[in-house]
């Protein structure tokens, strides 16, 4: 009874061949020698192309390459792209992929190891996506006619389709990140209420939050037009500390407040420079940029973590209002959101924590 059925082959070349492997382990004097399912078992998806004799294991989100030898073979493997593991390569008899213990050993200390360093890592574990207005607050509307039909755009309504859809992106792609959602409905959470959300997220030790407001514009010049992200003003000052937390030493408060201002006002920046690339990349000479921008937005300036408010477009503009009304355009606003949050994301975490302005 075959035991081996990849989960997945990565390829090389058009022809690729997948072969299955009786349930195999025995002893030897070199050590024990693993079969497939015995290491498909402890690692988790792992991959072969028989046809360039190489395969993969992936575990935690961890990738390790290696190619099969001779028996008794010394060989390499490769850890997330950058790093070399000496071991003795797994081989080929009688048809059947077989792992020295010389190799799993080896894998094993490594994959602990990389999952050690993840767990002590800064790393995002929460992301609040606000979709701005929302129940009796319709937020901006404008109504314009296109092709002789009346379009009528509502911001509350821009904001949480184009939330709903970032939320689904992200929760997709970051299953063990808590992905929230300030409303998933046509309610109206106050000011206050939204930020409480935010702040109450229960964090561990080396655990960051990041909050993302969605917003969509209008003015009273119909001409006016294009997207926007805002910051908190460097110079803005906030209680971001715990002051119970340290009590018995009150003179460093001010000081540890000032360092986590800092900090969050570099991380702002980022978040609104990743985003705003990501809208000029998707959007082109569709919608113009209006730039990032700094303001003292309630939100932004009451949510004590990192935090942007973005601008969609102008309702009060025929051009814009017809992008924000189309799926193509939510769609577009909603994958180039997405991208900048992971291209901040994968910064952050990769860095351990420092993102430069």
């Amino acid at each position: 009874m075959p035991c081996f059925t990849p989960r997945g082959v990565f390829s090389f070349a058009a022809l690729v061949l997948v072969f299955s492997v009786p349930c195999f382990a025995q002893a030897s004097r070199a050590g024990r020698i693993y079969s497939v399912e015995e290491v498909q078992n402890e690692f988790g998806d792992l991959y072969w192309d028989s046809f360039f004799q190489s395969g993969a294991l992936i575990r935690g989100g961890h990738r390790l390459s290696f190619y099969a030898g001779a028996r008794g073979e010394p060989g390499k493997a490769l850890l997330d792209g950058r790093e070399l593991i000496s071991l003795s390569a797994p081989y080929l008899e009688g048809g059947r992929l077989l792992f020295p213990s010389s190799f799993v050993e080896p894998v094993r200390a490594a994959f602990s190891r990389i999952e050690e360093e993840d767990r002590t890592r800064f790393r995002i574990a929460a992301v609040i996506i606000d979709p701005g207005h929302g129940g009796k607050d319709s937020g901006a509307v404008g109504t314009h006619t296109v092709n002789g039909k009346t379009l009528r755009s509502v911001e509350k309504d821009i904001t949480l389709a184009v939330s709903k859809n970032l939320s689904n992106l992200l929760a997709a792609l970051y299953p063990d990140k808590r992905i929230l959602l300030t409303r998933t409905g046509d309610t109206y959470p106050t000011l206050e209420e939204r930020v409480n959300i935010a702040n109450a997220v229960s964090l561990r030790e080396n655990e960051a939050i990041i909050y993302i407001s969605i917003h969509a514009n209008a003015s009273l010049n119909r001409t006016a037009r294009g997207y926007e992200v805002w910051y908190l003003p460097p110079e803005t000052r906030r209680t971001l500390i715990d002051r119970e937390k340290y009590a018995d030493s009150e003179e460093v408060i001010p000081i540890l407040n000032a360092m986590l201002e800092e900090e969050f006002t570099s991380e702002s920046t980022s978040i609104a420079q990743f985003i705003l690339n990501r809208f000029t990349e998707a959007l082109g000479n569709r919608i113009p940029s209006r730039g990032l921008k700094a303001e003292n937005w309630y939100v932004v300036r009451n949510a004590r973590m990192p935090a942007v408010l973005v601008e969609l477009g102008f309702v009060s503009n025929p051009e814009d209002a017809r992008l924000m009304a189309s799926d193509e355009g939510l769609k577009t606003f909603s994958d180039a959101l997405y991208k900048g949050i992971v291209d901040f994301v994968g910064e952050f975490e990769r860095s351990g924590g420092y993102v430069a302005p």
